[in-house]
């Protein structure tokens, strides 16, 4: 068991992009990376398998307080933790359900102590204190683990940032001396995280940094940012954070983002994403292709037999044709939602991966200029 290590390869010289690698139990993670979300043990309409093979993801995310609800705790523990249980032997971050406290506000109470959820499976009611989460993440079993937070919504008030702010650092203090009062399970090191708040108010995101910076914990989080506020301001504040937590640690950015969200962050100098966008959109039939963003849905594609990305390196993108995959959305098929969650994955993974080839080369800055413009473009 060895705590969580940080090794920066490479830095940009005309941006902050970075090239890094992490070190877990589970093994080696490359930076900047994407963390396919797999938010109750699973990452919707693909395979385990898949992930590894196709899409290539070296880190996937679970949820706290979903996997708390189901299948719980004891389930997680009887298996030897969530890496056992659903065959995954790779690094896992969970998020410390945090953000439940900020998209279930209709269910939940916030107070000193913690918050009171009500569950949205039976309506039961369920205490989560930084105590308690602590708890719930040690028996989960995750390589990262996200502190316990209060995520402010956008717009806030200044004084409802600073109450929520300061809330959150308190409730990080119980995080960190409850882990040092528990033992890690399962034989591998569990490695916390803490959340950076304050809204979008400048003196208060300086001040949450310079709290979480003070704790010298194996990495740091940037919270409350992609929950509505406009791009520009979200990397107004992505780059204030970054410009004043420590460089030597990953940063990682939750919830963030599109395709040029994650080009525009990492030239900012973060290392680690995760969003439900990819899989989502997919869903939907919104595909993130090397050349641009398609809605198979849409007539165009019924004949066109061309390979849904030939600039994609992956066997499946270059398999099945557009005009297959739109007939499929169109029919309703299942396999339809798993190829499309599977095309954005591999994209998203691919994208940080030529990021990451681009910042050792020394050629980022010009390269995110053309892709960006290449991967906003409507087909």
């Amino acid at each position: 068991m060895a705590a969580l290590q940080f090794s920066l390869e490479k830095t940009s010289t005309n941006s902050s992009a970075r090239a890094g690698i992490i070190t877990t139990d589970h093994g080696m993670i490359e930076t900047p990376i994407f963390m396919p979300v797999g938010t109750v043990g699973s990452v919707k309409a693909v395979t385990q398998q898949q992930l590894k093979s196709d899409i290539q993801a070296q880190i996937i995310l679970g949820n706290t307080y979903h996997l708390y609800l189901r299948p719980g705790t004891e389930v997680l523990e009887a298996a030897g933790g969530l890496h056992r249980f659903m065959g995954w032997d790779r690094p896992i971050l969970t998020d410390s359900g945090g953000y439940q406290v900020f998209s279930l506000a209709e269910n939940r109470k916030i107070k000193e102590e913690g918050v009171v959820f009500q569950s949205h499976i039976d309506g039961s009611k369920h205490l989560f204190s930084p105590e308690s989460v602590m708890d719930i993440q040690r028996s989960i079993g995750a390589d990262i683990i996200m502190a316990f937070d209060e995520c402010p919504p956008y717009p806030s008030d200044y004084q409802y940032a600073k109450k929520s702010m300061q809330l959150t650092h308190r409730w990080l203090d119980r995080c960190f001396a409850r882990l040092a009062e528990t033992p890690d399970k399962y034989g591998y090191t569990q490695n916390l995280f803490p959340i950076v708040q304050g809204s979008t108010f400048k003196d208060l995101r300086k001040e949450s940094c310079d709290f979480i910076a003070s704790k010298n914990a194996a990495g740091n989080a940037i919270g409350g940012l992609s929950v509505g506020e406009p791009p520009e301001m979200m990397y107004e504040f992505t780059a204030l954070c970054t410009q004043n937590l420590p460089s030597n640690k990953p940063r990682y950015l939750m919830g963030v983002g599109t395709p040029w969200d994650l080009l525009e962050c990492i030239d900012l100098g973060i290392d680690m994403f995760d969003c439900v966008m990819p899989t989502r959109n997919g869903r939907n039939g919104m595909l993130f292709t090397s050349q641009g963003v398609i809605n198979i849905r849409n007539k165009k594609w019924a004949t066109d037999l061309s390979c849904i990305d030939p600039g994609m390196p992956s066997e499946m993108s270059q398999y099945y044709s557009k005009a297959y995959m739109r007939h499929l959305f169109v029919a309703g098929e299942i396999l339809g939602l798993q190829l499309a969650s599977i095309q954005n994955l591999s994209f998203y993974l691919w994208l940080v991966k030529e990021a990451r080839n681009n910042i050792l080369s020394g050629d980022f800055v010009n390269w995110k200029r053309q892709m960006i413009e290449i991967v906003k473009r409507r087909l």
